[in-house]
């Protein structure tokens, strides 16, 4: 099937007699294709014609969907011929066997449309390299996995293992007819698929990869169709060639540094074959409680330049980071087996410090990549004019009129009530058509408790990842005013957590303990996936020496259709969370992208008309969350935010992003 008959096939037609240099598809493909992406010599040729690939990572599912074709157009505005994306399986498949790509019901069902994400490259003149996984870490919940894979006792991730291997395949099987039309040689944009990613990496967490795990990808790769050039990514100078299988796939470089020496392993291991970087790291992303990562305009385009002079193909990464949507962040994981103390949690902005920044906005990147891409790129196509910007609002102060103490929440509005002997984790409670719960919050409650005076709650083990601590709905445990809160009772760097739960006597207690979901690992020690677990799951609770069981245990996931049917609000007396906490923004024009300033506020999660916006900590660096305008309406728009500790009075925008650390 042709993909892409567009307004630009007529400009194919008529770009010689305007005068007009001719565009990217027309250079390549006005004479019919016969041949796709080719790495069987020393250059790249794409239907027999040189190529050098200059790319932008943009990933659909970090970007609203109605701004999709803007960002599109401000890459190739650039000098950009080729966008890369990776493949989010977690989010295709939310549940065992059920399946998204758009307008399948899921919560992030208008971030999935593949196909149209596709479609508008194409009509923009872009070709595609997908990167499709399964694992892609992208600082992405779990690498990219969904989280039900946990709940399979036998699971060997990233490996040929038998259970892993059958849900793999099975995905494959509905991504991959998917996307087979969309290849170039059947007329579509897409010219590489990368297999896994940064495999080789597995070698320093003392795993050795498997090359059969590889070939298995690959013919399932064939089976499918699947016949465009097909690579690998890893840090070359340390990996060599263990993340791939030389002679089969290409592989490439990611780096953010040394790029001779980067580009030259590549020469080495793959001499007559072209080189290219699949990721230049032309910035970096944020852990909260960090510092605000950048890298100088400066010293992007010496390193941009020298990759473009050597020469080789590369990928830009990210060009445009966007936005880790509701829960979707990954997180960092340095320790064992069943030790959390070593979680570091990706904050909600993903803006990559990027050539086109969390809202699409250009910076100096933006114009470096266009002045050197200007002057290295020997093919001259017609490069469009960068699109104006879009103005940002900074719409006035609203009150916060109504709340819900989380404790009357769970009381009086649960969307599910699990009875069971133990604390478990989240993924293995028996809800979402036997899937677990992947995001969000968990509540374990014990009512009609005893507590003498100065009675201590103990979990053993760590906590995954916060947690807020209520008797009869008072909050017991500590607010996170700073970074240094972070090794007291409450986050996950405590090995075992003691609380004083009470100073006089108290009959029929309720006590709730909820536990929040900062993000899975996104990399790391290959042995630990296995064992990422959120909630209580290490070990058991208890009341002084009393163990405790028979649990009510709560799944807090925040839905859309339970968010927007939440009852018995009431006026807002008290600014002391946790709780729910509503305000109304009435917009009476086209709705415009705006910043939620949140520095008054100290951690929680903001919905908008029922959609997870993203997470917020004073801690830091992030402190503004990026409210795209098409996530508004015009009218009555309801904001809702879950705050775990104190809340204020009001709500503020801003129109740009607030970088600090407290």
């Amino acid at each position: 099937m042709a993909v892409g008959v567009t307004l630009l096939g007529l400009l194919y037609l008529f770009a010689p007699t305007l005068g007009l240099d001719p565009t990217n598809y027309e250079y390549f493909t006005s004479d019919g294709i016969s041949s796709g992406l080719s790495a069987d010599q020393p250059y790249f040729t794409l239907n027999g014609k040189n190529i050098t690939i200059y790319s932008g990572a943009m990933h659909y599912f970090r970007v609203p969907r109605a701004y999709w074709r803007d960002r599109l157009q401000k890459l190739r505005a650039a000098g950009l011929n080729t966008v890369e994306t990776y493949i989010a399986w977690n989010l295709h498949e939310p549940e065992n066997g059920v399946f998204d790509f758009g307008e399948g019901g899921s919560e992030m069902e208008d971030f999935l449309h593949v196909e149209e994400y596709l479609k508008i490259a194409q009509d923009e003149d872009l070709f595609v390299i997908l990167r499709i996984g399964p694992y892609i870490c992208s600082e992405f919940n779990f690498g990219g996995f969904p989280s039900w894979l946990l709940r399979e006792e036998q699971m060997g991730f990233r490996t040929s293992e038998p259970t892993y291997l059958k849900y793999v395949e099975r995905y494959f099987n509905v991504l991959l007819p998917i996307l087979k039309d969309y290849q170039f040689t059947n007329g579509g944009p897409v010219i590489a698929f990368q297999v896994e990613n940064e495999y080789g990496y597995t070698v320093s967490e003392g795993y050795k990869p498997e090359r059969e795990y590889l070939e298995q990808l690959r013919q399932i790769l064939i089976k499918n169709d699947i016949v465009e050039l097909l690579v690998t990514s890893d840090g070359i100078t340390s990996t060599g060639v263990s993340g791939s299988i030389p002679g089969v796939f290409l592989q490439t470089a990611n780096f953010g540094s040394d790029p001779e020496g980067q580009l030259n392993k590549l020469v080495e291991l793959q001499p007559d074959r072209p080189v290219m970087t699949m990721e230049y790291w032309i910035g970096w992303f944020d852990y909260w409680s960090d510092e605000h990562h950048t890298v100088s305009a400066d010293t992007a385009k010496d390193l941009y330049e020298r990759i473009l002079k050597f020469p080789a193909s590369v990928n830009i990464y990210m060009f445009h980071g966007g936005t880790n949507f509701g829960f979707t962040n990954g997180a960092g994981l340095s320790n064992g087996l069943f030790d959390n103390s070593g979680f570091e949690p990706i904050t909600t902005s993903y803006d990559y410090d990027s050539p086109l920044n969390e809202a699409g906005d250009y910076t100096d990147k933006y114009f470096v990549v266009r002045e050197l891409l200007e002057k290295y790129n020997p093919v001259k196509t017609n490069t469009p004019d960068p699109p104006a910007l879009a103005p940002k609002v900074g719409y006035p102060s609203i009150s916060i009129d109504k709340q819900i103490p989380i404790a009357q929440v769970l009381t009086e509005n649960p969307p599910h009530v699990i009875n069971s002997e133990n604390v478990i984790a989240m993924e293995m409670l028996d809800i979402n058509n036997g899937s677990g719960q992947s995001f969000g919050y968990i509540a374990y409650r014990k009512e009609n408790v005893y507590l003498g005076p100065y009675t201590r709650l103990i979990i053993e083990g760590n906590i995954c990842d916060v947690v807020i601590v209520l008797v009869d709905g008072v909050l017991m445990s500590r607010n996170l005013e700073s970074k240094d809160d972070l090794n007291w009772v409450g986050f996950w760097r405590q090995k075992q957590s003691f609380l004083i739960l009470n100073r006089e006597k108290k009959t029929n207690a309720t006590v709730d303990i909820i536990v929040e979901e900062w993000g899975r690992m996104n990399g790391g020690n290959i042995h630990q996936y296995n064992k990422t677990f959120k909630g209580l799951w290490q070990g058991d609770v208890y009341i002084d020496t009393e163990r405790v069981s028979d649990w009510k245990i709560i799944p807090l996931e925040f839905k859309k259709s339970w968010t927007n049917s939440l009852a018995n609000w009431s006026d807002k007396t008290s600014s002391d969370g946790p709780g729910l906490y509503h305000a109304n923004l009435e917009i009476t024009t086209e709705p415009s992208d705006t910043y939620l300033d949140m520095r008054k506020w100290t951690k929680g999660l903001v919905i908008v008309n029922g959609f997870p916006l993203g997470k917020y900590a004073k801690i830091g660096p992030q402190q503004a969350l990026y409210l795209p305008g098409p996530f508004l309406k015009n009218g009555s728009n309801d904001i809702v935010i879950f705050e775990q500790f104190k809340a204020d009075d009001e709500l503020s925008f801003v129109t740009k992003q607030i970088w600090n650390t407290v």
